[in-house]
């Protein structure tokens, strides 16, 4: 990590902790064991986190061969395009409940047999497997998203940020590596799309391993909360941090499941796109720890977050129709722009709340029906292009999709809390 995203990661932790200090009760991490079993913890956090999103970006830069071999619809490849982004914001809400019932450790666990199930299904060929596969994966991948956040709060409360800092590098690395390697992949199996998908099992499985003998002699733990957040869901600066979630998702998913396509249409190969989609997607780590110790020092955030949307629109509309000699800049800043939007978007959950139980249901809304809101932007683009045969009406899905993105963000990045109170339970 270079010397500017640990310190950016450094002034994170002292987000972090300031936003805990009226915490109503301060939150107790577990025991933390000695040192060795720590860093397995931390190492096996990362690895989970890797294997979160080869699901979205794997099957991007192989669609137009699945398509031409099987016969798929437009309407069908969007479908299979969003349903997976769907299952994010359907079991996210779950997530919670089943940490507290079987334990976050052996829910984990759990969360990972699905993912390597749902990847290895996708390999067989079948197509009706494929939806079925890909909704299995897009469940594991939800209650993941959730519940290892809450771990490394948890077990890392003094490295939250730089846990948080090495998470989202690790989710960036996984995309980025199905985006630039599926389809070299491909050509080296020579057993076409469907080995290339189902090799995705292979780090699903490995960590599926590591993590096993440290989750299943754990019980689950009592929840220690007694106390329960009232008005949230009233809260219109609540909605607005949601759809600031959720449409910056939509943006972010549409790259990740149609950007390799527009660029194969456009002219460029199929290794080409991917290592462009590749380059976007790892250019999102600077700005992921660069931007929230960036915002903790403004007055308020709404200038960050219009620049932030205007530039991914533009960076998009420049995929469209700018000149393919310019694209691997076009993927720099489309990189560095949706990094950041998406660092914000988890910076406005800890910002606007007075306290962490305040924070904690903040996330839950904005994951649930962000990623809801998240499913639109690549089954509408994908269906533009079934109904039109390219995809250049879809730069007015990007563009609208920008203006909300900005009304959404004057808002959220406004210097206040959300109206929500935490009470006890009774």
């Amino acid at each position: 990590m270079s010397a500017v995203a640990f310190r950016a990661a450094r002034a994170a932790d002292e987000l972090l902790i300031d936003a805990e200090a009226d915490s109503t009760p301060a939150p107790r991490p577990t025991p933390a064991g000695n040192l060795g079993r720590r860093v397995l913890l931390g190492a096996s956090v990362v690895l989970i986190a890797f294997n979160l999103r080869p699901v979205f970006a794997s099957l991007s830069v192989v669609l137009p061969e699945i398509i031409a071999a099987t016969g798929l619809s437009a309407t069908a490849a969007s479908v299979l395009t969003t349903l997976p982004i769907a299952c994010l914001g359907v079991f996210a809400p779950l997530a919670p409940g089943l940490g507290r019932r079987f334990g976050t450790e052996r829910t984990l666990l759990a969360c990972m047999v699905l993912i390597l199930l749902g990847t290895l299904l996708r390999g067989t060929g079948s197509i009706p497997l494929l939806f079925v596969a890909s909704a299995i994966a897009g469940s594991g991948i939800a209650v993941s998203n959730v519940l290892l956040s809450g771990l490394v709060k948890r077990d890392f409360a003094k490295q939250a940020a730089l846990m948080m800092g090495l998470y989202t590098m690790a989710v960036c690395g996984g995309a980025a590596s199905a985006a630039g390697l599926t389809v070299p992949l491909e050509h080296a199996l020579g057993g076409g799309w469907t080995y290339a998908l189902a090799m995705w099992a292979v780090p699903a499985l490995l960590v599926t391993l590591i993590w096993a003998p440290q989750a299943l002699p754990l019980k689950p733990v009592a929840s220690e909360s007694g106390f329960t957040v009232r008005g949230l869901w009233r809260d219109r600066l609540a909605w607005q941090v949601t759809f600031f979630m959720g449409l910056q998702s939509a943006l972010a998913y549409t790259v990740m499941g149609w950007l390799a396509p527009i660029l194969r249409e456009r002219g460029l190969g199929g290794e080409t796109a991917g290592y462009v989609v590749s380059l976007a997607v790892m250019t999102q780590v600077v700005t992921c720890l660069v931007v929230p110790a960036v915002a903790v020092r403004l007055r308020n955030q709404r200038g960050l977050a219009v620049v932030l949307a205007v530039v991914t629109v533009a960076a998009m509309l420049a995929m469209l129709f700018a000149p393919l000699g310019g694209v691997w800049l076009w993927a720099v800043l489309l990189g560095i722009a949706q990094g950041g939007t998406f660092a914000l978007a988890l910076t406005f959950m800890v910002l606007r709340s007075p306290d962490s139980h305040v924070t904690a249901h903040l996330s839950g809304m904005a994951q649930g029906v962000g990623y809801v809101v998240a499913a639109c932007g690549p089954l509408v683009a994908g269906l533009l292009h079934g109904w039109t045969g390219n995809f250049r009406a879809s730069s007015w899905l990007f563009i609208g999709l920008g203006i909300a993105l900005v009304m959404a963000g004057l808002g959220a990045g406004r210097k206040m809390h959300v109206g929500a109170v935490t009470v006890p339970r009774r």
